[in-house]
């Protein structure tokens, strides 16, 4: 039996690649004829969209969060849902630390001052190295422990709040959110977009950060209050922020011409390594339906 696969958004080549060599699977013009939709976090999978795909028994989807898709109405219709937990955690954790040294060594400053003629090294020394700084992941799964470990390795003090979790690794367990915003140099968050989470850090928590603390959020654009954060920054409570997520993607918004803000289009996850291997290990779990 022949099952009808319809794609709903751009993927790698390689999963499409996979799927028209096996002659288990057809890809499908249509949602209406598909068995198997396959999603991108930018697909919002809800019931006008199933209703648009009565035939539909699985949603597979190459990706970690899958915020995307109503969870309730997927398993009211009997859909099993298909996703990669930590397929691209290595990726985003190499990316956070490149943001923390970006911003602990104020790399931004020194490339627009270069580009402007300027050869400012006269207080390059009052720089830190990681190793000076208590880093703070509020949510410690797969990303989260990924971080923990490769910021081990440059010698930072590593703290992180997670209720759900027994093993803290190689990272103290704060009490609280409140006590780890409040400990630590440089947070950044790596949580799921839940009810729990939404808006978890506001004006109210970035307050209790200490002045001069660097926030990071690759995990869910609605989990920080961004426009808190961005005024945050310009008064000095912040000294840094890297923002690679957002509530509204593709963004419309403008940001300040300021280089202690880093802004990414999303791409934290985003690499040829992680893209790969997302696509084989999707088309796996996808032929496991077929066995």
């Amino acid at each position: 039996m022949t099952i009808a696969v319809f794609i709903a958004a751009d993927v790698e080549p390689r999963l499409i690649e996979l799927l028209r060599g096996d002659a288990r699977f057809a890809l499908a013009g249509e949602p209406g004829a598909a068995e198997v939709l396959i999603t991108r976090t930018i697909n919002r999978v809800d019931a006008a969209m199933l209703d648009r795909a009565p035939k539909v028994r699985w949603i597979a989807q190459g990706t970690s969060g899958i915020d995307n898709i109503d969870l309730s109405e997927t398993k009211r219709r009997g859909i099993e849902v298909l996703h990669l937990p930590g397929v691209n955690a290595n990726a985003v954790a190499e990316l956070v630390i490149g943001q923390m040294i970006a911003l602990t060594r104020t790399l931004p400053q020194y490339v627009q001052e270069m580009k402007r003629g300027e050869w400012n090294r006269s207080n390059c020394a009052t720089r830190h190295e990681l190793r000076h700084y208590v880093l703070g992941i509020v949510g410690l799964g797969n990303v989260g422990r990924r971080v923990a470990r490769l910021a081990n390795a440059f010698g930072m003090k590593i703290v992180a709040y997670d209720p759900y979790i027994e093993d803290f690794g190689v990272a103290s367990r704060a009490a609280s959110l409140q006590e780890l915003l409040g400990t630590s140099d440089v947070v950044t968050l790596h949580v799921p977009l839940t009810e729990e989470t939404r808006r978890m850090i506001g004006a109210i928590e970035l307050s209790v950060m200490p002045r001069g603390a660097i926030l990071i959020n690759a995990a869910r654009g609605e989990v920080i209050d961004l426009d808190a954060a961005l005024s945050a920054l310009s008064t000095g409570h912040l000294s840094g922020l890297a923002v690679d997520v957002f509530e509204d993607e593709p963004v419309k918004r403008g940001f300040p011409d300021d280089p202690r803000l880093i802004v990414t289009p999303h791409i934290a996850g985003c690499t040829y390594e992680a893209k790969n291997d997302a696509a084989e290990m999707l088309y796996v779990r996808i032929t496991q339906i077929a066995e």
